[in-house]
């Protein structure tokens, strides 16, 4: 079978790239944990982990910095779909995000674009609605203090 593949495509801006350079650590039915550097150089995001929630529909990322020092937790919300013939995973980032930052504040950010997306016509109603539906269902795993349960998953990774 052909090696896993995974795709990042973002509705603003439109773009679909190959995560070529991501290290795939572990993938099952449930969840796909990747290592990575950032694609585009920054101030100061340098590399992290991700797992991908696949049911969920939330990626739940750990963010570092040049250093080594933890920025934040960066949860996307998202929708995949996979191409069996090329073993390909293509992720659509539904523009909602929730961070959550090593002190425990939680923020929720892009709902403007979320908005601006539905207005232009560049999501569905159907997407705007899984797009809430996803973020109300990670904010009240937040909420509860659950959200340890899917930090470990990338904690594990990092341990080994």
């Amino acid at each position: 079978m052909n090696e896993l593949k995974l795709y990042r495509k973002r509705i603003i801006p439109d773009e679909c790239i190959l995560l070529e350079d991501d290290l795939i650590l572990h993938h099952d039915s449930e969840v796909i944990i990747t290592k990575w550097n950032t694609i585009r150089p920054k101030k100061t995001l340098h590399h992290g982990y991700s797992c991908y929630f696949l049911e969920r529909g939330f990626k739940v990322s750990k963010f570092y910095d040049h250093d080594g020092n933890l920025i934040s937790w960066y949860c996307d919300i998202i929708s995949y779909t996979f191409d069996a013939a090329e073993n390909a995973y293509t992720f659509t980032d539904l523009l909602v995000d929730v961070i959550v930052y090593p002190d425990g504040f939680v923020r929720v950010v892009d709902l403007d674009e979320l908005a601006d997306a539905a207005r232009d016509h560049l999501i569905t109603p159907e997407q705007m609605q899984l797009a809430l539906r996803r973020t109300d269902k990670l904010l009240s795993l937040i909420y509860k203090g659950a959200f340890d349960k899917l930090q470990k998953y990338i904690e594990d990774c990092e341990n080994v």
